[in-house]
């Protein structure tokens, strides 16, 4: 069983350190700890409430706790995915520990000749979740499986939530008696699911083929297939893997994320331009004329990030607001849960033509 311990040293936030937020929030390996000495003598449920888990300044602090991790778990992902220099001595630290390394960062760990050594050394594994898979297949257009709903999360900007949102829709979908699968493609969802392709590391042309196969072994582990989303359309920097998905995964339905009060895209490399958010009712007619280049697809749903609305209340408010500027149910399942949210999703996808077989489901130009 791995017992982690998260390193995030000066970056614990929800957004360069989505990834251990994600692991915290729907993980099940125990956490010992997280390794940030900027927080250390905190307790994570100041920022995540309900997990308890100690801030931690050193590794040898992690070591010493009652119930020691045996495994370092690379919790931020920044842009590029580089590793910081400031972090190798703490990576060989726990690998001299005999701990399992586990990173989802582009840079892969176990290409380091230092790393691999040490690991090759102390008989233990470095796992880089970004690999990709030796297979390398395009696209074929696979039919969906008859009976199946194949549901894709898509946002207006990236490290939104849209996996999150995808995994609070499984959870209230379960716990209304439905047989739902969540399909990761990123290297957190594969942390917390234990399978899937990080896509953003696959090649262009293989891309869609990926999503496709994953689709394929969602539906044999669920009747509404919920594919994690990445990236957004629009996004200087990131929409080619948002593209992939759409045409890779042909969903029957998205579910549009959105997080209110956002300005601009996450895109710091030119100071002199800004990339503005999308307004909503035109960016959903886009995924949808997008999406159906290949194949017929509806955004059925609006959730909401509400981060920048402290107050429930106001939260609450911009909900109302944005679901009637669309005409969508809207709501943010992280914050409030999904259970009113994914009757919505089912009924509106259950009533689409090309699932009712009132039209096809490809070919639709």
């Amino acid at each position: 069983m791995r017992r982690l311990v998260i390193l995030t040293e000066g970056e614990f936030g929800p957004h360069h350190a989505k990834t251990a937020w994600g692991v915290i929030r729907y993980g099940t390996d125990p956490i010992s700890a997280v390794l940030d000495s900027t927080i250390a003598g905190r307790s994570i449920s100041e920022w995540i409430p309900g997990r308890d888990i100690p801030a931690v300044a050193t590794l040898a602090e992690a070591l010493a706790l009652p119930e020691p991790p045996n495994t370092l778990l690379i919790g931020i992902a920044p842009t590029g995915g580089r590793l910081p220099d400031s972090w190798r001595r703490t990576i060989l630290e726990a690998i001299g520990a005999g701990m399992e390394v586990h990173s989802g960062l582009h840079t892969f760990l176990g290409d380091d000749p230092e790393f691999s050594a040490a690991a090759a050394a102390k008989g233990v594994r470095i796992v880089d979740f970004r690999r990709p898979p030796e297979r390398m297949n395009t696209a074929v257009g696979r039919p969906h499986a008859p009976g199946k709903r194949v549901i894709l999360t898509v946002g207006t900007d990236c490290a939104i939530g849209k996996m999150s949102v995808a995994l609070e829709l499984r959870k209230a979908a379960v716990a209304q008696g439905d047989r739902v699968a969540f399909v990761p493609t990123g290297q957190t969802g594969m942390m917390i699911d234990g399978w899937g392709v990080a896509v953003d590391r696959v090649i262009s042309d293989f891309t869609q083929g990926t999503v496709e196969w994953m689709v394929e072994e969602g539906e044999e582990r669920g009747d509404y297939v919920i594919v994690e989303g990445q990236g957004s359309l629009d996004h200087p920097a990131y929409s080619s893997v948002t593209l992939g998905l759409i045409h890779g995964a042909t969903p029957h339905a998205m579910v549009m994320v959105h997080k209110p009060g956002l300005a601009a895209h996450d895109f710091d490399h030119r100071a002199d331009v800004s990339f503005p958010i999308a307004k909503l009712p035109r960016f959903i007619k886009l995924h949808e004329e997008v999406a159906g280049l290949v194949a017929p697809s509806k955004v059925v749903a609006i959730a909401l990030n509400t981060m920048l609305f402290p107050s429930d209340d106001d939260a609450r408010r911009v909900i109302e607001e944005i679901a009637a500027e669309t005409g969508l149910p809207t709501d943010d399942p992280v914050r409030f849960g999904a259970d009113r949210l994914w009757p919505a999703v089912r009924e509106a996808v259950d009533a689409l033509p090309w699932v009712k077989g009132a039209l096809p489901m490809a070919g639709a130009r």
